[in-house]
């Protein structure tokens, strides 16, 4: 690896533990589902906190541009994310 190279790791929202922060990268969503995403204000560079799971994590809270959504693993899943701490 070059020195001064920072790993970026990309993946889905759905593998994020309870309270960190990530920044959405991409999502693999189409139709209706990706249309009702983008309504939620899941567009690239939107910050999202991993707030609660539920027992079986499904659903998962998260805190999107200071409203608490919750989504199921299913949806979560198509959204690509990076870690920010």
């Amino acid at each position: 690896m070059k020195e001064g190279y920072i790993y970026e790791k990309i993946m889905p929202l759905s593998e994020i533990d309870v309270g960190y922060t990530v920044q959405v990268l991409k999502l693999l969503t189409t139709g209706l589902q990706r249309r009702r995403m983008l309504d939620l204000g899941l567009i690239p560079g939107t910050v999202i906190e991993v707030l609660r799971k539920s027992p079986l994590a499904d659903p998962i809270a998260y805190n999107i541009r200071g409203a608490t959504i919750a989504l199921r693993t299913e949806e979560s899943r198509q959204i690509l994310v990076r870690q920010m701490n």
